[in-house]
């Protein structure tokens, strides 16, 4: 499980694309990788990712065809920088709200506007999503935790606001206008809004 408190923002340092998968390794801050071993669970821009290779503080991944076709794994390259969060700990806080980091969609970014300390941006998604998506309620965006401002179920679009310390930590910071992200709903959302809908369903 994750909470959508991304702790790191870390380059991609290597990248080898072959049939069906992508190797990655990203370099990790040495407080993040102390105790970590191949198998863990890391979440990359939001996909929970298994590292299967740990050296130093380069941490390698495979990212197979289903992630790939997916997510916006499938886009990275050297150089660019992804939100990283270690899996949650047991007793731990969370300041985000609970994660899986099975991505469900990707949205992409219709507009930036931008003042001082302020940054807002609309994002679309496929309108079948727009059912769990709620103004004022949860949304993971690249592995973050963010609230959602005005959503427009008929158009498939929300807004979000980032305070300056999020786009210093995040990918959000460079983000703009045609870029995607990858997007996780909040899965109590998800689980009150179908059972809703299976009850008044079988009413009928």
């Amino acid at each position: 499980m994750f909470t959508g408190i991304v702790q790191a923002l870390c380059p991609v340092v290597t990248l080898e694309r072959k049939p069906g998968l992508t190797h990655f390794c990203i370099e990790m801050p040495p407080e993040l990788v102390g105790d970590l071993r191949t198998g863990a669970s890391v979440a990359v821009d939001g996909v929970c990712l298994t590292a299967v290779s740990v050296e130093g503080t380069r941490v390698g991944f495979d990212a197979m065809e289903e992630t790939l076709a997916k997510t916006t794994i499938g886009e990275l390259e050297v150089a660019d920088a992804v939100n990283v969060e270690r899996c949650a700990r047991m007793g731990g806080e969370i300041g985000g709200h609970p994660m899986s980091g099975h991505v469900c969609a990707q949205a992409q970014i219709l507009d930036v506007q931008e003042s001082e300390n302020n940054k807002v941006m609309t994002f679309r998604v496929p309108l079948a999503w727009m059912r769990f998506i709620f103004s004022k309620g949860f949304i993971a965006l690249d592995g973050a935790s963010l609230t959602v401002v005005d959503a427009d179920p008929a158009q498939g679009t929300f807004k979000v606001w980032f305070i300056p310390e999020t786009l210093r930590l995040t990918r959000f910071g460079t983000k703009t206008v045609g870029d995607k992200v990858n997007v996780e709903i909040d899965p109590q959302t998800q689980v009150i809004v179908e059972t809703v809908e299976r009850i008044m369903k079988e009413r009928k």
